[in-house]
């Protein structure tokens, strides 16, 4: 279904939450949406970001709060790959991404704050499935993300009715 940010923000004043204008787009689609799913891992630690895109994604946005590190990777070709294989709608990252010529060939949205090319660890510390709060707003498990060259918007309910990410 196509939407756009601005039209969603002007049709439902009252039930989004804009985020703050601090990422990029790398990913191979512009425009995504679906039911929020997080992770939070310190800095650039990807294994439980890895465990989340190896589940089914339904749809799902997953969120991933990074503190805002600019240090190493939470994502890049392979895991955007196992994320579009799964049926993730998107990524949301607070923090970097990878290999992004490759990330602009997966058929995904993607937004992060920057490219780094130093990969990320693999401690698995962590919390998935738990609010997050960076760029100005709350992202909930089960609340809906909506993303465009605009920006990104959340709201607490599906502003599509009868669509499906």
């Amino acid at each position: 279904m196509e939407f756009t940010t601005a039209d969603l923000s002007d049709e439902h004043p009252d039930s989004v939450l804009a985020a703050e204008p601090v990422f990029r787009d790398f990913g191979g689609i512009d425009r995504f949406w679906g039911p929020i799913e997080t992770v939070r891992v310190f800095e650039d630690d990807n294994a439980l970001v890895r465990q989340a895109l190896e589940s089914k994604g339904g749809g799902r946005v997953l969120v991933v709060d990074g503190g805002g590190s600019l240090r190493s990777a939470l994502v890049g070709g392979r895991l955007a790959g196992l994320a579009l294989a799964n049926g993730w709608a998107g990524l949301l990252i607070n923090g970097c991404v990878r290999d992004s010529e490759e990330l602009r060939r997966v058929p995904l949205g993607i937004r992060a704050r920057a490219a780094i090319p130093r990969r990320g660890g693999k401690t698995g510390v962590g919390e998935r499935g738990v609010p997050v709060t960076f760029a100005g707003v709350a992202f909930i498990p089960g609340h809906f993300l909506y993303a465009d060259a605009d920006g990104v918007l959340v709201s607490h309910r599906n502003l599509l009715p009868g669509a499906h990410p």
